[in-house]
């Protein structure tokens, strides 16, 4: 097993045993978008504030990766999530690029009628986002970007290569696990752990390896210096996942970025959210000129 894999399925057991209690979280509904397929999607606030769309890390879903924050975001914005293709009720398709991903976004922005957001995201979602603004130039207000950077360690062909061999044990492995029932991820009522674990395990952990090829063709170097956006970069400065100097390279590369930082690491959004969400609403606002009431 790589050394990648099992922080990242720490991390996620993390957020089951330790987990910042569910409050709040708005209810979903399944979009289908034609061509592409049916994805699960909340959107929350007032329909008629600026709107944010949060897109989330690997091996988890909209809500798992963004619940502590949806609360103090709904005061002044529109918010909406989305589970990523082959995550939680996400579109399932032949192969995972976070390309596709960044399309899904955009027709899903479509389908509610927003035409400009905010793109918020977190790992994986940070490079979504960041391919939303290049693929869709002019849909994109702003930019919030979390513990991410211009390129992930799956860059590495023989990660890549572990991500698929891992894949295919897992793909036996999965055979096993049963996959929560469609109605239980909906049951907030329930321990938080329980419902965290559920999340977690909606996803399918066969697809590892098509989720590391996927993260390892993503690599903004290129065209980050053309961002012409407002862009705030959320640094996790404890991260061994994505580390800081990698981070501080889209500070550094996109004209404009502003640093933000929380003092925790790569599951900061879930596990010491406490410290996450001041500094991630302070980002949120500098990007979109909106204050946010404490």
């Amino acid at each position: 097993m790589s050394a990648q894999f099992a922080r990242g399925v720490g991390r996620a057991f993390g957020h089951v045993l330790r987990p910042y209690p569910v409050r709040d979280i708005p209810p979903g509904t399944t979009l289908d978008l034609p061509g592409r397929g049916q994805t699960y999607v909340t959107d929350s606030g007032p329909k008629d504030a600026p709107a944010i769309f949060l897109l989330h890390s690997v091996l988890t879903t909209g809500l798992l990766c963004w619940y502590p924050v949806i609360p103090q975001l709904n005061k002044r914005y529109r918010v909406i999530t989305m589970d990523q293709r082959w995550h939680g009720r996400g579109i399932r398709s032949a192969d995972f690029s976070l390309d596709d991903c960044a399309d899904d976004v955009v027709a899903v922005a479509d389908h509610l009628g927003i035409e400009k957001f905010t793109a918020a995201g977190f790992s994986m979602g940070g490079g979504i986002a960041q391919l939303v603004w290049q693929r869709h130039r002019g849909r994109v207000s702003g930019l919030v970007l979390c513990s991410t950077g211009p390129f992930f360690s799956t860059h590495d062909p023989e990660l890549r290569a572990q991500s698929r061999r891992l894949g295919r044990v897992l793909t036996v492995l999965s055979k096993a696990i049963p996959r929560p029932g469609i109605g239980r991820l909906d049951d907030t009522t329930v321990h938080t752990s329980v419902w965290a674990m559920r999340q977690f395990f909606s996803t399918p952990l066969s697809h590892m390896g098509s989720f590391g090829d996927g993260l390892g063709e993503f690599d903004s170097r290129p065209w980050l210096h053309e961002v012409d956006v407002p862009t705030s970069v959320v640094i996790s400065t404890r991260d061994r996942q994505v580390e800081p100097a990698r981070q501080q390279l889209l500070v550094d590369g996109i004209p404009g970025a502003r640093r933000f930082d929380v003092d925790g690491g790569h599951a900061c959004c879930v596990l010491g959210a406490q410290f996450f969400i001041p500094p991630f609403m302070e980002a949120v606002d500098a990007v979109s000129d909106v204050s946010i009431e404490a």
